[in-house]
């Protein structure tokens, strides 16, 4: 992603957090598209979690079918999603597939398919607002096999979520429903 882009999308999550938009107004559309767009994946392959108000659980904001799904708990030893949020720590998992983890929002069917593809490989960054994790932001490339599903995530491109969560940190907070 240019830094145009990335300060753009900055700007644009600063701008939604001064006029003090809440909930389904702010939508993510347009950092899906962006993040998408940036690493060449399918809009679904994007996840955006935030912390639920209690701090116990992860709450998806997108993609928008799992929003309803259900929550994962902080304390879940087979979540990366949960363990990036209590290490504060960005990771690459190229060999997802193999690793032991909550795969029950991989079967919710996505878009037209009957029932979702398995993810194959992932980026999983904490999203970072003054300090405290409010969120989390995952990039996968689902398929049949991890050839399938495309090249590997590199540290570069690690780097530059981390940049995308960064800029987009402050909005976070605003689509958390009580």
């Amino acid at each position: 992603m240019g830094n145009e882009s990335l300060t753009d999308l900055r700007n644009w999550a600063n701008e939604l957090v001064r006029k003090g938009e809440r909930g389904e107004a702010v939508g993510l559309v347009r950092v899906v598209e962006l993040v998408s767009k940036t690493f060449a994946v399918q809009h679904h392959e994007v996840a955006i979690l935030a912390k639920a108000p209690d701090e116990r659980f992860l709450k998806f904001l997108v993609p928008e079918n799992l929003r309803t799904v259900g929550q994962i708990p902080l304390s879940s030893t087979n979540s990366l999603a949960a363990r990036t949020a209590r290490d504060g720590r960005a990771e690459i998992v190229n060999h997802f597939s193999v690793v032991p983890h909550a795969s029950v929002f991989e079967a919710v069917p996505i878009v037209d398919e009957q029932r979702g593809e398995a993810i194959q490989k992932i980026m999983s960054v904490p999203i970072v607002l003054d300090d405290e994790i409010v969120g989390v932001i995952q990039v996968s490339r689902k398929g049949g096999s991890a050839a399938d599903a495309g090249p590997d995530f590199t540290h570069p491109q690690l780097r530059e979520l981390k940049n995308i969560a960064d800029a987009i940190a402050p909005c976070i907070p605003l689509c958390v429903k009580e």
